[in-house]
């Protein structure tokens, strides 16, 4: 990471830190903050990034750019891998131009806390003194020079920070919340903390020059929120105000709170949509092939090192040209199928193993349903090879797109931009690993539907969910709203992916869900096949997910008992009777019933609903009710 001036255009400045390429998508993105050991540092927007110099891989995924850009514009071009240069074991050497190469960033917040005389000042002051190392760039910090209590003490970033629900971001108003309002004090202000939590209630701002005192809980809860100013719709990773403005009113938030940032994902796996393999070449790099102007081009590029067309040997100049034509020809009649219905295609490959087309980043292999599952479960696939691509649309602050809505229309309200104009790349991530896919019996699962016990649960879900979205002021609140077809399919993959976690060693993290279900009732049904089918798959850089681990524990044998213990630990949880006597909530704080830490939740980026949308009681009799169980 390197530091910009966050007032004026970017300069080539030290680096500060370093975070993993993986982490710009899933935990440091545009937008979020950064805790370095002395600073905290802002992300910047796509328009500070430097992506020319050739250290930006291009991530090929037709069918996850074309869902990119159904939803940013036509004008994205390109997926493209965070910028990073190799350094190895090697001091770093800030004279070299190439070590300077990495993703922008810009202190922030631009308040500072001397944590010797208490001193709370901005960075605009000038009672701060930076010192770089520039061999060490973590130990880059601010010192308090004119301490009076030490000589140099190293100064902390203010801890407090103010955030609205549209994704602006601003400093903590200091200044006006001490003095109740606007003033013309020459403020020289102290944050002095009176007891050993370090809570907000033991935290006082006085100002030492009119001596005027407030204590800080009072920015915190409903009422403290009601005092707060309107916000100013600053956006600090753009270096602007946004134009539109905001209406909401701020709400005080810690530096380091977990809903700070919430990355906005469109995912999708990779997966043939060609039957000859020329044509999945061609379509796997189509956003490289689709500038060729000629046969001839082709000719030159082969003949340069490295050469860009190593995938294609065997392969003709002619051939390949003959394939991007045809290429051509298909976009030009029309989108082949909808971009944002990117589980549709997988569900097709999942769901007719033995029509579907191999390659290196997908294979599947079909195995019988354990014993004893028949009649519930239709087929179990074994997915060897799978490759995860995940790019980077926005960010949203407070509630995380999954809590806002599945569809791309209600993750809109909310979703931040990544850039001042519309961008022509967005970052991007891929990691391969393996996984097991398990469809359920279609007619099983309409004739569980449609019993009344399950249509009196489903209008308890429906009425949670709508309260769930009123809370949070999103529009319709009754929209987006999963049946319980969902809710089963959700449920039963948490407890197995609890079960494989617990028997087999696996980290917690290190397994993902993916559910396909689709109703036979849903808008345009008779034209595609309803879903009913979860994905538990392995999908992290280290090597954990890519040893067959997970493809061993699908065989019929290993399945079936894993099966047998997550149904038979679902009948019971450790928070029993509490766990099973919950309902979904109607006061908007869950949208779950027969679920808890102790039986069904997973970590955050594990589950693709936020732990939401779980009932025990729908797979298994519980102590509280036997009538809802889908499996006997």
């Amino acid at each position: 990471m390197k530091e910009i001036n966050q007032s004026m255009p970017p300069i080539k400045n030290p680096r500060v830190g370093e975070v993993r390429p993986s982490q710009i998508i899933f935990s440091y993105g545009v937008g979020a903050i950064v805790d370095l050991p002395h600073l905290s540092v802002l992300v910047m927007g796509l328009d500070d990034w430097t992506v020319d110099a050739g250290l930006s891989r291009v991530i090929e995924e037709e069918r996850l750019l074309r869902a990119v850009r159904s939803q940013l514009g036509s004008q994205v071009q390109r997926l493209l891998a965070p910028p990073a240069v190799q350094t190895g074991n090697r001091a770093i050497d800030l004279r070299n131009d190439l070590q300077r190469i990495g993703v922008p960033v810009a202190l922030f917040p631009r308040w500072m806390l001397c944590p010797r005389c208490q001193c709370l000042a901005p960075l605009s002051d000038g009672l701060f003194t930076r010192k770089d190392d520039y061999f060490h760039p973590e130990r880059t910090r601010y010192v308090h020079s004119g301490c009076q209590t030490d000589k140099h003490p190293i100064v902390v970033p203010a801890r407090f920070l103010v955030a609205c629900e549209h994704g602006h971001l601003d400093d903590f108003p200091w200044v006006e919340f001490v003095h109740r309002g606007p003033t013309t004090c020459e403020t020289q202000l102290r944050l002095i903390e009176y007891g050993p939590s370090g809570e907000a209630r033991d935290l006082i701002v006085r100002c030492e020059t009119c001596k005027q005192t407030r204590r800080l809980a009072e920015a915190f809860g409903e009422e403290g929120r009601a005092r707060m100013p309107k916000c100013r719709g600053r956006r600090p990773h753009l270096r602007d105000v946004d134009p539109q403005g905001c209406d909401q009113q701020v709400r005080a938030i810690l530096l380091g709170a977990s809903n700070l940032w919430f990355g906005d994902t469109v995912i999708a796996l990779a997966i043939p949509t060609e039957s000859a393999k020329l044509a999945q070449l061609v379509a796997n790099q189509w956003s490289s092939l689709q500038q060729i102007p000629s046969e001839q081009f082709i000719t030159l590029m082969r003949g340069m090192k490295p050469n860009p067309f190593g995938d294609f040997i065997g392969y003709s100049d002619s051939e390949i040209w003959q394939a991007i034509v045809q290429r051509r020809a298909q976009e030009a009649q029309g989108e082949p199928d909808n971009p944002i219905d990117l589980k549709g295609r997988e569900w097709e490959q999942f769901a007719h193993p033995a029509s579907y087309t191999a390659s290196p980043d997908f294979r599947l292999r079909e195995v019988a349903a354990p014993s004893g599952f028949a009649s519930v479960l239709k087929r179990v696939v074994l997915v060897e090879r799978l490759r995860e691509v995940r790019a980077l649309i926005g960010f949203t602050r407070i509630d995380a797109p999954n809590e806002i809505g599945m569809q791309p229309e209600g993750a809109t309200q909310r979703r931040m931009a990544l850039a001042r104009k519309a961008p022509a790349w967005v970052p991007a991530a891929e990691v391969r690993g393996e996984g097991i896919f398990i469809q359920f019996d279609e007619e099983a699962v309409q004739r569980w539907s449609l019993h009344a016990a399950t249509l009196q649960r489903e209008a308890q879900f429906s009425l949670s969910h709508t309260s769930w979205r009123r809370a949070r002021r999103l529009i319709p609140p009754e929209a987006d709203f999963p049946a319980m077809r969902y809710v089963l399919l959700h449920t039963f993959a948490h407890a197995l992916m609890r079960q494989l976690v617990l028997e087999c060693g696996y980290n917690a993290a290190s397994l993902r869900e993916r559910i396909y279900a689709r109703s036979p009732s849903e808008p345009d049904a008779t034209q595609r096949e309803p879903m009913a089918g979860v994905l538990i798959y392995t999908a992290a850089p280290d090597s954990e997910g890519t040893l067959g681990g997970l493809v061993g524990l699908g065989e019929p044998e290993p399945l079936r008992r894993h099966l047998q213990a997550a149904l038979r630990d679902a009948m019971q949880c450790a928070s029993d009777p509490l766990c099973a006597e919950h309902e979904p909530s109607l006061r908007g704080t869950t949208v779950h019933a027969s679920a808890c830490h102790a039986c069904l939740f997973a970590p955050e980026t594990s589950c693709e609903r936020g732990n939401r949308y779980l009932d025990r009681s729908v797979l298994v009799p519980t102590v509280e009710r036997e009538d809802l169980a889908f499996f006997e």
